[in-house]
């Protein structure tokens, strides 16, 4: 007596939130590899680690915004028997692999500007603020390229955090530099560099946490499995719901399944049809779900199943 339904009537993945945002993530990746080799030179020039420390987070940005593209390549193939939900994951996988990079560079910004303080180096505040400018500027407009897909997408939210970080960057760059060329105070640089590090950090860490849950399959944000529960058994005939699972494939891609255990009397008034309508239509108007896919059983029929295992 099992049955599948969904809202669109199909089980196949139609392409993931990312895709609607594919041209935004290619605009910011132009801007991003520009204002690096920037701040590049203007480091270089202008002996500042704050600069260079911006241009090494903005160089992970790069990399980052690359795999999210080529992710999104990967994601919207299709199906196959062999991976029913095609390449959908590979979004996630690059949102990870993106985390620890952004991590690595977090780390090494900290043990750089320990160092600096130690062997402290003359560093050009005019120039510097120039440099840091440019980078805000550009940083600014790659927010506002990216803000509406961030709330989509787990892989352009990765982009924009890591956009985020580097616009506070910026101003934490400019800063640094207009006290140096106010004191003379050549600390301020290492200073600015530290801050840029525990910027970074933070905002990864809950980002790898969100990237973790999906990987580990927990219920998707926002979906209350007690709540689930509760709708269905309220439903008129059903009796129980067991093996209820919830589960996010990838950004925008929810997933539920159940086994739902249904009186005779029910099924044979309203039928499987009917009966699976008022499922998905439940789900539908409480929660964010799309593709579910739902076991009708009689009463008796979770003992047969266990029988069936040993």
């Amino acid at each position: 007596m099992g049955a599948g339904h969904d809202h669109g009537h199909s089980h196949a993945p139609t392409g993931t939130a990312s895709a609607a945002h594919l041209g935004r993530l290619r605009i910011a990746l132009g801007i991003t590899l520009t204002v690096m080799v920037v701040e590049i030179v203007g480091g270089v020039l202008a002996d500042s680690l704050a600069l260079v420390a911006d241009a090494a987070h903005m160089a992970t940005d790069a990399l980052g915004l690359g795999m999210a593209l080529l992710a999104i390549h990967f994601a919207n193939r299709p199906a196959s028997e062999q991976r029913t939900f095609g390449f959908a994951r590979a979004e996630i996988l690059a949102a990870l692999a993106n985390c620890l990079l952004l991590l690595g560079v977090g780390g090494y910004v900290l043990v750089e500007a320990i160092q600096r303080f130690m062997e402290p180096a003359k560093t050009e505040g005019g120039l510097t603020i120039v440099f840091g400018v440019i980078g805000l500027v550009a940083n600014m407009i790659s927010l506002s390229i990216l803000v509406r897909g961030q709330k989509d997408s787990i892989n352009v939210r990765g982009a924009f955090l890591e956009v985020a970080a580097d616009a506070l960057g910026s101003v934490a760059v400019i800063v640094s530099a207009t006290i140096i060329l106010a004191t003379g105070w050549q600390a301020a640089d290492p200073i600015a560099s530290i801050a840029i590090g525990l910027m970074i950090v933070p905002r990864t860490v809950r980002l790898l946490q969100e990237t973790l849950n999906v990987l580990l399959e927990a219920a998707p944000k926002g979906v209350d499995m007690t709540e689930v529960r509760a709708h269905i058994t309220e439903l008129p005939g059903v009796l129980d719901v067991h093996d209820l699972h919830a589960w996010t494939i990838t950004s925008g891609m929810p997933v539920l399944s159940a086994h739902v255990v249904v009186s005779s009397e029910a099924l044979n008034a309203i039928g499987h049809e009917k009966m699976l309508h008022e499922l998905q239509g439940c789900l539908g108007i409480h929660f964010d779900v799309e593709h579910c896919t739902f076991q009708l059983e009689p009463v008796g029929h979770a003992e047969h199943e266990a029988k069936l295992c040993h």
